[in-house]
């Protein structure tokens, strides 16, 4: 069991650290790959898109966040990244149906979003049980000790590792030109996100919905299945735009 030193601050402290890296990791990544496609995606949203970002984010993170922990032994209000994210995606597809904008318009935020995650999981490691992101005690030999002497999956943990990997596989694909990096980032990321996040939550002692499943697995569930459509969807329409060989011809001269 390893003992880690909690404080409430820590959490403020790793997400400072989370935000300014992940803007950080996006101009990063305008500068080396993205500049094109970013100008691009601005020609067609506007200044709305921003905004119905801002909303639909800040909203879904209170949102989710509150009917989880409102639902506790010691109810109160709280936000969640999973819900903000789920949220943004929301406000920002009905933006673009609204204004009539096609394709994919989140490939600037991946890096950032990914980086965002490594880093502030930290925070919520260090700021314990307070934070109310802990897992479920486990006999494991890195189970982690937040004050309260019981051993614990250090969930927080497995989430920044997780995403640490999708990022190191994204920055490769990119540096790569990888089709999916530039088309359908985002959207593999909501599905990446969403699948290991849907696996921790067994290994959190949050309220159930019913059987095993808490608000974020119904969370999770809906940003894989959101991004498994539109990923099928584009690889269905690269098929279709496949050049196709003329048949031979077999007309008498």
């Amino acid at each position: 069991m390893i003992h880690i030193p909690t404080a409430p601050w820590a959490h403020l402290v790793f997400d400072l650290l989370a935000w300014s890296s992940g803007l950080g990791t996006g101009l990063i990544l305008y500068h080396w790959r993205l500049r094109a496609m970013t100008a691009e995606i601005a020609r067609k949203i506007g200044g709305g898109y921003f905004i119905a970002l801002a909303i639909g984010a800040a909203g879904g993170a209170w949102l989710s966040g509150s009917l989880n922990t409102l639902r506790a032994p010691l109810p109160g209000y709280s936000h969640s990244i999973a819900g903000a994210l789920a949220g943004g995606i929301v406000a920002v597809e009905i933006y673009k149906a609204v204004r009539g904008v096609k394709g994919s318009t989140g490939a600037v935020f991946v890096g950032s979003f990914a980086t965002g995650v490594v880093i502030g999981r930290f925070g919520c490691l260090f700021s314990g049980l307070p934070d109310q992101t802990f897992g479920i005690p486990t006999s494991l030999p890195w189970a982690v000790e937040l004050g309260d002497g019981v051993p614990r999956h250090p969930v927080q943990l497995y989430e920044s590792a997780a995403m640490a990997v999708f990022l190191a596989v994204y920055l490769i694909a990119l540096g790569r030109r990888d089709p999916w990096a530039w088309r359908r980032g985002f959207h593999i990321m909501c599905v990446w996100y969403g699948a290991q996040r849907f696996i921790w939550e067994f290994l959190k002692p949050y309220p159930r919905l019913f059987g095993p499943f808490n608000v974020f697995h119904i969370l999770c569930l809906g940003l894989v299945i959101y991004g498994s459509v539109h990923v099928f969807n584009d690889w269905r329409a690269a098929r279709n735009r496949t050049v196709s060989v003329s048949r031979p011809d077999h007309q008498p001269v």
